[in-house]
């Protein structure tokens, strides 16, 4: 009876607390909800406002979250190579993630709702990062090597599990983009900071892969 309480509750959470606009349904539903949505790009202005804003969590038992993550999959699987996708990076800024799974046999990709970094190595390694929404960009970034990774699926089940490697760096680099950070402004903040040397740096492999 105890345990009923507690998910009836969660489930209320879910549907007060993150709710989805008229503005994100709809977004989420144009043409046929069977295929990809756009991907934002930084070089349109209203894209560009989206993809730099904050991200809020989404309700995993909304209908409309299933929608969204099967069309994200798809807006991924369109392009050129692409490892990850964020919901922002289609227009929708909600918690959720796509990550090609380099770390598991058959390199399979994976979604994730409400992921959240719970711990992160110091040790780094730096490799070079492209983004879906920023053309012709790429450069040379540090990332920690191990993380510690909490999310949910669209059954609302929580999970956690430890990644490394090359796909450390993809969730790295997509969970960024839940909280408005792109890789070129990261890379512009970097030249503008001074960094204290760090001994993990130098023990890091060269590249991520």
């Amino acid at each position: 009876m105890r345990k009923l309480s507690f998910l009836f509750i969660l489930f209320i959470g879910f549907i007060h607390a993150q709710q989805l606009t008229q503005a994100e349904i709809s977004i989420i539903n144009q043409g046929d909800v069977k295929s990809a949505l756009p991907i934002f790009q930084t070089t349109d202005d209203h894209q560009h406002k989206t993809l730099l804003s904050l991200s809020a969590e989404a309700n995993p038992l909304d209908p409309n979250i299933a929608t969204l993550v099967k069309r994200m999959q798809l807006s991924l699987l369109s392009t050129d190579g692409g490892v990850g996708i964020a919901a922002p990076q289609v227009g929708i800024n909600r918690k959720i993630i796509w990550v090609q799974r380099f770390d598991k046999s058959g390199e399979p990709l994976e979604y994730f709702i409400n992921p959240v970094i719970v711990w992160k190595s110091e040790l780094q390694n730096l490799g070079s990062e492209g983004d879906l929404s920023i053309p012709d960009f790429r450069d040379q970034f540090y990332r920690s090597k191990v993380i510690q990774l909490e999310y949910v699926d669209l059954k609302g089940q929580k999970y956690s599990e430890i990644v490394e490697g090359f796909t450390a760096v993809i969730f790295q680099h997509e969970i960024d983009h839940l909280f408005g950070i792109l890789i070129s402004d990261k890379k512009e903040k970097e030249k503008n900071d001074s960094y204290k040397p760090v001994d993990a740096f130098k023990k890091s492999d060269s590249v991520t892969r």
